[in-house]
C-alpha cells in the first residue's frame, strides 16, 4: 500500500532502540518515511516549518524537560498531528493526561503492518481535512472577518441550518465550504446548487431527482442534489431567487426530512445538512410576499453575514497575497504589489467585492511577466476610481456627529443629547437605504423590530426622511 497523500513523514520517538529500529522497518515496508529519535534531547524543534509530520509514534518516553516540546509538535498554522501510542507510552499517566484524547490513538506492536497502515490512513484523512479546512477559511485579520471565523467555529460541529447573507462576490460559498470542512460531515459530499441559475420548472427535478418517464425528456431516472448530498452538506446558493412554489416543497423537506422524486411515489429519508445563502434582503422579500416567513425562520437558525470588501479594507494586502499565491500554484508568474499600488486599491470602492479582486489579480498575472506591480500597471478603472457615495455620505455625516461629542463648558442634558445623536444616525441610515427599514436596520446592526420601535419613539418614517432629503 502506498501513501496516497503527499505528506508521508512520520516521527518515531522511542527510548527502546531495538523497537525503534523495528518501527522504522515497518514504516518503510508500507512506504512511509521516518525520522527516528531515541534520545529525548534530539526531539526536533516543533516550530520549524520542515517538521511537517503526518503522525508521531510514541514508544517508551520517560518524564523529561523535552516532554513539553514533544507535546507541541505539529504543523505551523494547522491542527496538531495525531499521536500513535505504543503500549509503553499508554502506561505513562503523565504523558497521556497531557494529550488531547481526540488525537491520541492506541496501537499494538508496530511490527503489525496492517494495523499501522490503517492508523496512518486515518492520519492522512485528518491531514487532508485540515488542509481543506484551512484552504476554505475566510482570509483576513479585520474584526469583521475574525467574527465570521468565530461563528464558523461555533456552528460547524452542529447540524444546524445556517443562512449566509452578504453582497454578491463576498465569499459566501467559502463560508459554506468552511463550515462543511470543519464539521463531522467533512468526509461526505458537499453539493452546491445555485437556485437562481436554474429555471423554476426544472429546479424541483434538480433538487429531488426524477423517475424515468415523469416528464418529456426524462429518459432515465436521475438523482437529485438532496440524494447526492446524503450524509453530507447541501448548499443552496441564492435561495432568495427560489419561487414561492418551490419554497413550500423545500420547507417540507426541512421539517419532515423526507421527499419524493418527481414522478415517484417512494418516500426517501433525508440526512443532509442544509446551508443557504443570499445577496437579497429576505426581510424585504417577505414584505413583498416573495419569500415565505416560515421558510425564513427555518433557514435563519444561525445567521452569518459576510461583510463587503469596502468594510474590511485592512484585509486587502493579505487577500492579494493569497490570490497571487493561488495564481503561482496554477503556473502563472510571481508578482507583488508596491505600497503605492496597494494604497490605490485601498481607496477603491470594490462593488464586485472579492470576486472582482480575484479577477483583477488574475488579469495582472496574465498581463505582466514578473516583478512588482505599481500604480501605473493597474487598469485605469482602479486608478481613476469612484468612491462609494453611500459609505462616504455616512462617513462624512458620522464625522460631523463625532464633533458633537465635545462637552460644552456649561454642560448638557446627556439623555437628550444621545437621543439627538441616535435620531440623526437613524435618519442617515434611512436616507442611505432609500427609506427601506430592513436595509437601514442592517446598516445600524439592529433588528428590524428594534428599529421600528425607535422610529415610533422619534416619530420618523422612511418615506418622510427620504422626502426631506429631496
Amino acid at each position: 500500500m502506498n501513501a496516497t497523500f503527499k505528506n508521508s513523514k512520520v516521527l518515531v520517538i522511542d527510548q527502546n532502540k531495538e523497537r525503534a529500529q523495528i518501527t522504522q522497518a515497518a514504516l518503510e515496508n508500507i512506504h512511509y518515511k521516518s525520522v527516528v529519535v531515541t534520545n529525548l534531547e534530539d526531539i526536533p524543534n516543533p516550530g520549524s516549518a520542515k517538521n511537517n509530520y503526518l503522525a508521531v509514534m510514541l514508544g517508551k518516553v520517560s518524564a523529561a524537560p523535552q516532554l513539553e516540546s514533544l507535546l507541541k509538535i505539529g504543523r505551523p498554522g494547522a491542527s496538531r498531528v495525531p499521536f500513535l501510542m505504543m503500549p509503553d507510552s499508554t502506561d505513562d499517566p503523565t504523558l497521556v493526561n497531557q494529550l488531547d484524547p481526540q488525537r491520541a490513538w492506541s496501537m499494538h506492536s508496530p511490527a503489525e503492518s496492517p494495523e499501522l497502515a490503517s492508523l496512518l490512513e486515518r492520519a492522512e484523512k485528518c491531514d487532508r481535512r485540515q488542509s481543506m479546512a484551512k484552504r476554505f477559511t475566510p482570509t483576513g485579520r479585520s474584526k469583521r472577518i475574525s467574527r465570521v471565523r468565530e461563528l464558523i467555529e461555533q456552528v460547524a460541529p452542529h447540524n444546524s441550518t445556517v443562512l449566509i447573507t452578504g453582497e454578491s462576490g463576498t465569499g459566501k460559498e467559502v463560508v459554506a465550504r468552511s463550515i462543511h470542512e470543519n464539521s463531522s460531515r467533512a468526509d461526505m459530499p458537499f453539493v452546491p446548487i445555485n437556485c437562481g441559475a436554474i429555471p423554476a420548472e426544472l429546479l424541483e427535478s434538480e433538487l429531488f431527482g426524477h423517475e424515468k418517464g415523469s416528464f418529456t425528456g426524462a429518459l432515465n431516472s436521475r438523482k437529485g442534489r438532496f440524494e447526492m448530498a446524503e450524509g453530507g452538506t447541501l448548499f443552496l446558493d441564492e435561495i432568495g431567487d427560489m419561487s414561492v412554489t418551490m419554497q413550500v416543497k423545500l420547507l417540507r423537506v426541512l421539517q419532515e426530512r423526507c421527499y419524493e422524486r418527481v414522478g415517484g411515489t417512494k418516500t426517501r429519508q433525508c440526512n443532509v445538512r442544509v446551508l443557504a445563502a443570499t445577496h437579497c434582503c429576505l426581510e424585504e422579500a417577505i414584505e413583498k410576499k416573495e419569500f415565505r416567513l416560515d421558510l425564513f425562520y427555518r433557514l435563519n437558525v444561525f445567521p452569518i453575514e459576510m461583510p463587503p470588501l469596502r468594510k474590511r479594507k485592512m484585509d486587502l494586502p493579505e487577500l492579494v497575497t493569497n490570490l497571487m499565491s493561488r495564481q503561482e500554484n496554477d503556473g502563472r508568474c510571481s508578482l507583488r504589489l508596491t505600497s503605492d499600488a496597494m494604497r490605490t486599491l485601498g481607496s477603491y470602492a470594490w462593488p464586485g467585492n472579492i470576486r472582482e479582486l480575484s479577477n483583477l489579480v488574475e488579469r495582472l498575472t496574465i498581463q505582466n511577466s514578473d516583478g512588482m506591480i505599481d500604480t501605473c500597471d493597474l487598469p485605469s478603472k482602479y486608478r481613476n476610481h469612484c468612491v462609494d457615495t453611500t459609505d462616504d455620505e455616512l462617513l462624512d455625516e458620522n464625522t460631523q456627529v463625532s464633533s458633537e461629542t465635545q462637552l460644552p463648558g456649561e454642560g448638557l442634558d446627556l439623555r437628550e443629547h444621545l437621543s439627538n445623536v441616535e435620531k440623526k444616525l437613524i435618519s442617515q441610515a434611512l436616507r442611505a437605504s432609500n427609506g427601506t427599514v430592513a436595509s437601514a436596520a442592517r446598516l445600524l446592526n439592529l433588528g428590524r423590530t428594534t428599529l421600528v420601535e425607535k422610529l415610533r419613539k422619534y416619530d420618523l418614517s422612511g418615506s418622510s426622511v427620504v422626502a426631506s432629503k429631496n
